[in-house]
């Protein structure tokens, strides 16, 4: 992030000597955070090595804290006229530590709440309030918002599987999946209504793309550059490294480096970024205009090739010093810690088998199981099929219960629960195809 920023700053000081630098420096602070949701979309359809997708996917959670806190410094220096490094040094560390122990309280007072509140609808609010909390609560104690915000989600994602009941998870993904795209929608449309003052004050689009173009296409390739660079030379720095001895860390390739250079896509920081520029900045309109470039380039070209690279890069995944178990074999190890359970409470005091059905059920599923995790090449195609069944039936089932409801032989009441149950079922189908 600070070198990335450092690259575009230069080079936007060299393109334009009479902006000031902390001008330079905040265009380079907006642009810097990677985008993780344009590389998940295109990882969901793609075979990726398991440490290629976390730091893919997960680059932009500390990285996008790191450039708001930048681009704080710059407005400050670009709107004060005042600039210290030394100062903005440990300022950063004040602010980071500060907002990843507020995150930490935060978080942990989230946990021992969701023990105790018994309401899902109550819990699912809470998680709202979380990120609000966390964030209000750092600014107020002069730390970064941010990172107190992206440590309370650690936090709450971490201990979710322990606190929160299986229903409350599911509503709460809805929930937040809605939320999640209704913000960012938002700021897209804030970003196209804002650049268009932005266009009428430059004379008209034709104005503003002749005489930007080649300055933004400059930035660009720095951009692009500039995370080619620091990823490769990271890569040789852990070679070097493991040469003189310290083994520790494992360098990606050459092939892997370039999958990661490639994803750097832009996105929805850049943009927030961009907006919360204040009035009068130095350079507001063309900060804006190459922000919104770089976002629609970064997506035309990397993000719509980045499934190219990575087929082209023919990754797979190294051997592990740990060896980890398939999703069947974990399957199989569930079923058979639940058979134990089943197994000593099918039986009274006396020894007298209570549960038969129950302790047969689970006895059957667990030797199916096993049987499936040991031989799941064979058993793959009569699975596809036996779920494309289940399906047509839930179809079916979904069929009869609206024409009950229409011919008026069963209340809402009885609509909503049976539809549950078959909804329940068909994802249940649907994940064990996939």
């Amino acid at each position: 992030m600070f070198f990335t920023c450092a690259v575009v700053a230069v080079v936007t000081h060299l393109l334009f000597p009479s902006l000031p630098w902390a001008a330079c420096a905040a265009l380079g602070a907006i642009v810097s955070p990677p985008d993780a949701v344009s590389a998940r979309a295109v990882l969901q359809r793609v075979r990726l090595p398991r440490r290629l997708q976390i730091l893919l996917e997960g680059e932009s959670l500390l990285n996008d804290a790191s450039g708001l806190v930048l681009f704080r410094f710059a407005i400050a220096a670009g709107v004060t006229g005042a600039f210290s490094a030394s100062e903005a040094v440990g300022s950063f560390f004040v602010l980071a530590i500060g907002g990843a122990l507020v995150g930490t309280a935060i978080g942990t007072a989230w946990v021992l709440l969701a023990r105790r509140l018994g309401d899902e609808y109550l819990i699912i609010a809470a998680t709202a309030l979380l990120s609000w909390t966390s964030y209000l609560l750092g600014e107020f104690l002069h730390v970064s918002g941010v990172i107190a915000t992206v440590t309370t989600g650690l936090i709450a994602s971490w201990h979710q599987h322990t606190v929160l009941t299986a229903a409350t998870r599911m509503r709460g993904s809805s929930f937040w999946t809605v939320i999640v795209f209704l913000m960012e929608a938002a700021v897209f449309i804030l970003i196209g209504l804002s650049l268009r003052g932005v266009v009428e004050r430059g004379g008209g689009f034709d104005v503003v793309a002749a005489t930007m173009w080649w300055p933004i296409l400059a930035i660009l390739v720095a951009l692009s550059v500039a995370r080619f660079a620091w990823v490769f030379g990271s890569d040789f720095a852990i070679r070097l490294g493991n040469a003189l001895g310290m083994e520790r860390y494992r360098p990606l390739g050459a092939r892997a480096a370039t999958v990661v250079s490639w994803a750097g896509v832009r996105g929805v920081v850049t943009l927030a970024l961009a907006l919360s520029i204040p009035e009068g900045f130095p350079g507001r309109d063309f900060i804006l205009v190459t922000s919104f470039a770089v976002i629609l380039g970064t997506v035309l070209v990397q993000g719509t090739t980045l499934g190219r690279v990575i087929a082209w890069a023919g990754l797979v995944e190294p051997p592990s010093e740990k060896a980890r178990l398939s999703m069947s074999q974990a399957e199989a190890a569930m079923a058979q810690a639940q058979l134990v359970t089943i197994q000593s409470h099918a039986y009274d005091g006396g020894g007298t088998l209570i549960h038969p059905q129950l302790l047969d059920r689970y006895q059957r599923r667990a030797v199916s199981i096993v049987d499936y995790a040991e031989r799941t090449e064979h058993y793959a195609p009569i699975l596809h099929a036996h779920f494309d069944v289940v399906l047509e039936a839930v179809a079916t089932g979904r069929r009869e219960l609206i024409r009950l409801h229409r011919a008026g032989e069963i209340d809402d009441e009885t609509l909503h629960e049976l539809e549950r149950d078959l909804d329940l079922e068909e994802l249940s189908a649907l994940a064990a195809k996939a």
